[in-house]
């Protein structure tokens, strides 16, 4: 016996697949999530066969994703996350961490310069908040935990 039913799913997306072809993207991660598995409360999904809506998206407080530098100063540092603007306080910056504006180009380095951080370099970022605007959204960032700050040192 088969039974067409309506239910909500919820997709976590990369930032990197945020762009022109986001419906797309979100459609077939969908089908990839939902189709041929088993739930306790309807059984054996077969199929998507309709999708009524998709929400707006929301970013994860909390999250920890890989950033593009794109503006290095005193105050902090800002970053690309596709199309998401994220800055990154001073203050969320590790101490041991320094502004040298008499660099070229300006970055943030450690005392021994074995971490540099400037304009162009790739930095994991954790997302402490977002605030969303008519038409954009922006983030705050922090580099103090684990793990987070250049991604290589090329």
């Amino acid at each position: 016996m088969f039974f067409h039913l309506s239910m909500e799913h919820e997709v976590c997306l990369h930032p990197k697949y945020f762009g022109a072809n986001l419906n797309e993207t979100i459609k077939m991660k969908l089908f990839a999530e939902v189709e041929g598995t088993c739930t306790g409360k309807f059984g054996f999904v077969i199929a998507v066969t309709t999708i009524d809506t998709i929400g707006h998206g929301l970013i994860q407080p909390g999250q920890v994703v890989d950033a593009v530098v794109n503006q290095v100063n005193k105050v902090g540092i800002f970053c690309d996350i596709g199309p998401l603007s994220c800055f990154i306080s001073r203050h969320c910056i590790p101490p041991d961490m320094e502004f040298d504006p008499n660099s070229n180009p300006p970055c943030y380095k450690t005392e021994d310069e074995t971490s540099l951080i400037k304009q162009d370099d790739e930095i994991r970022v954790k997302l402490i908040g977002t605030r969303v605007d008519a038409n954009d959204i922006f983030a705050i960032g922090t580099l103090m935990d684990d793990f987070l700050g250049l991604c290589s040192t090329e």
